[in-house]
């Protein structure tokens, strides 16, 4: 009967049950009404703003090369703590659509080229500086200089000019781009005072929280900012924390003993054994996330297209997603596009698994001897297992991989887009233009497959400019026929964020755009007592 209780509290907490139903349930259990009374309240709570508290998350995706400057962010603890502090001009909604936030409105021009936001006053940073339309300005100068490394450079390098005019900014474009809301909605594009010219690593944002403890790779603590202009829907909890738990089984476990609230990345393989924890809830999200081989296609020997096709053939794309998804996703193309991009052509063919075109192009790359292919447990979950079956389908093949295991710590700055074949994951973003702008552009920071083609730049670059919806669909799918079948990324498959919480934690919302709540879950959750 306990366990039978322990179900049917996190139905209830889950919004899964209306009252009446719950009620039901709870006598057919043997529930008294002023127990089942109580669950019901404690499930209101749930649902309605609590203030105070303290918040913990268990996260994987933290090490001690982690910087505070919103330009470096490439991992998922940075992401989630800057979600914490910094805020941009607007934001994604977990349904797609923009949402206002230092910003209160804006308009374009008829041809998509001049771009004008209206910026919402008596907004104060961390350091009681008000925040200006010249902070804003600053703040994308200092992403459109080279030396700044900022991720976010091939988006705000098309842009032409930007002023402050009076209480507005206003962006002129080089080419048009009907997007551009959702450019500004990039997570690195964090408003900073003076751009963070000053100091990018401060961490002074206009966001509900102070960082008060950073310890990168260990834990980092916020506390509420007191003037936050937003409090209403965020920044419940009193502090908030993030402890670092890269192993799978510390954060598991860390939850089930009750010492932090919510974890990020449940291993498929574990979801059936967490769901039995009593009151902690899986929170499985299917969304544009995606776990991937990068290959740079400038090194040797994977500047060779035929040994690049021949990896591709030699994955068995069905087998990973049952194997190390457990069905928690579906299987990838080559491409980081899947189906719920606005302009997502389904007709491009499925690559399979195929042991004779591997054979076929790996005898025409002319390659003998092993291929080192690195990994670790934070590339993705299961990331390790997944290097393993990647041998064994590519041995098939008459292909020998060589796996290493690398440590966690360091990883992303020493192994992603550093060595020349590793795994890593890519959380997916609104548009198809920001993915392709962010990671497959000649000149963009994060080209971590060293993809460099002026056709493929063309496409992407025109589509970006072209208003008819249509042609833009057709030049997205010439680009992306480029790089399936000429590009240095194998998309294997397309995971779901599966996320897990204990009671204590309220106001979750399903949000596809990625991990704990597209990294808001710390700052729209609440405690629940």
């Amino acid at each position: 009967m306990s366990r039978d209780l322990d179900q049917l509290g996190r139905l209830l907490l889950g919004g899964r049950l209306n009252r009446r139903d719950f009620l039901g349930r709870a006598a057919a259990l043997g529930l008294s009404a002023a127990a089942a009374n109580t669950m019901l309240a404690r499930a209101a709570a749930a649902q309605s703003p609590v203030k105070g508290g303290v918040l913990r998350a268990g996260m994987v995706g933290g090490a001690a090369t982690d910087s505070l400057d919103p330009a470096t962010w490439a991992s998922q603890v940075p992401y989630t703590l800057g979600r914490c502090w910094g805020e941009q001009l607007l934001e994604i909604s977990p349904a797609g659509e923009i949402e206002y936030r230092l910003a209160e409105a804006y308009e374009a021009s008829r041809d998509a080229r001049t771009w004008t936001f209206k910026i919402r006053q008596d907004v104060t940073f961390h350091n009681g500086k008000v925040l200006t339309p010249e902070d804003i300005v600053a703040t994308f100068e200092r992403h459109a200089d080279k030396n700044s490394k900022s991720a976010a450079l091939p988006f705000v390098s098309a842009f032409e000019t930007v002023k402050a005019d009076g209480r507005n900014i206003v962006i002129t474009l080089k080419e048009p781009n009907a997007d551009l809301p959702y450019v500004v909605g990039d997570y690195h594009l964090m408003i900073q005072p003076n751009g963070g010219k000053d100091d990018p690593t401060a961490a002074i944002g206009t966001g509900p929280y102070k960082i008060v403890v950073n310890e990168p790779g260990v834990r980092h603590v916020g506390e509420k900012h007191e003037g936050y202009w937003g409090s209403d829907v965020r920044g419940h909890a009193d502090s908030i924390e993030i402890i670092v738990m890269n192993d799978s089984t510390a954060r598991t476990a860390a939850l089930q003993g009750g010492q932090i609230d919510m974890i990020n990345r449940v291993e498929p393989k574990v979801v059936e054994l967490v769901k039995r924890v009593p009151g902690v809830t899986i929170r499985n999200v299917p969304g544009k996330g995606h776990y991937v081989m990068i290959a740079h296609c400038d090194t040797a020997p994977f500047d060779n297209n035929d040994l690049r096709l021949a990896l591709k053939y030699a994955v068995d794309r069905e087998e990973m997603v049952e194997k190390i998804l457990g069905g928690y996703g579906t299987v990838g193309n080559d491409t980081p596009m899947i189906k719920g991009y606005p302009l997502f052509d389904d007709d491009i063919e499925q690559r399979v698994f195929d042991p004779e075109k591997a054979a076929e192009h790996y005898k025409k790359s002319g390659h003998s001897g092993s291929i080192l292919l690195r990994t670790s447990e934070v590339a993705f979950p299961g990331a390790v297992d997944a290097a393993q079956l990647f041998q064994q389908s590519a041995a098939k093949c008459g292909i020998t991989l060589e796996i290493k295991r690398e440590p966690g710590d360091g990883y992303w700055s020493d192994v992603w887009n550093k060595q020349p074949f590793s795994m890593s994951y890519w959380t997916g973003r609104p548009t198809q233009d920001q993915v392709y702008s962010l990671a497959y552009l000649s000149g963009a920071e994060w080209n971590d497959t060293r993809f460099f083609r002026e056709d493929f730049d063309k496409l992407i670059i025109g589509a970006r400019a072209e208003l008819d919806t249509d042609k833009r669909k057709a030049l997205y799918r010439q680009a992306t026929v480029i790089l399936r079948d000429q590009g240095g990324v194998i998309v294997p498959m397309f995971n779901n964020y599966i996320d897990a919480t204990t009671p204590r934690v309220g106001g979750w919302i399903d949000d596809p755009n990625g991990e704990l709540m597209g990294g808001h879950a710390l700052t729209k959750c609440w405690v629940v007592s």
